[in-house]
């Protein structure tokens, strides 16, 4: 378990399915992440998810907690072969919980853990170009825009630009590793 103030990430369990289910389905929220995410997203999904992540280890996917309520799952999903030492990051937050902060602090406890706990040596995440807001939750967590792939995705009928960032452990902790 990771936790900084009332925000709290645990490993998904099964009795998480109807609140998980609850919060994303949601097209607001589906609309800032990739399709392979299903929408509508059904109780039959969360379980799914759920038992896929039980066979992670070590653990990469956590639910995010506020004041002990599930609002959103985080998770890093971890590079092959030459970039074995890089994990890509996830997120998505209950509309309820959005501008209280709770991604910001999420994305920074699970970033430590990736490079304290998991050994990764870069962490990085694409970003919808009308997704301003996940956008500034990275920045304040000190990943760096490492560029715009110009028209690389395609989202509800539309070509987007995707914005990249990434995060060095050396950044992190310079000095201290």
């Amino acid at each position: 378990m990771l936790q900084d103030g009332p925000i709290r990430l645990r490993g998904l369990d099964l009795s998480d399915k109807k609140k998980l289910a609850l919060l994303a389905n949601n097209k607001k929220v589906w609309d800032n992440l990739r399709d392979y995410m299903p929408h509508p997203y059904s109780e039959e999904d969360a379980v799914d998810f759920i038992r896929l992540t039980d066979q992670e280890a070590p653990k990469l996917t956590f639910a995010i907690e506020y004041n002990i309520e599930l609002c959103g799952v985080i998770g890093l999903v971890p590079q092959k072969d030459v970039y074995r030492r890089t994990a890509e990051i996830g997120y998505c937050l209950g509309e309820p919980f959005w501008g209280k902060g709770i991604a910001t602090t999420a994305v920074k406890l699970l970033t430590a853990y990736g490079f304290q706990q998991i050994d990764l040596v870069r962490i990085h995440t694409g970003v919808f170009e009308y997704n301003t807001v996940s956008m500034r939750v990275l920045e304040k967590n000190g990943y760096k825009k490492e560029g715009i792939f110009k028209h690389a995705v395609l989202k509800n009928g539309k070509i987007w630009d995707e914005h990249r960032y990434a995060k060095l452990r050396e950044e992190e902790y310079a000095g201290k590793i």
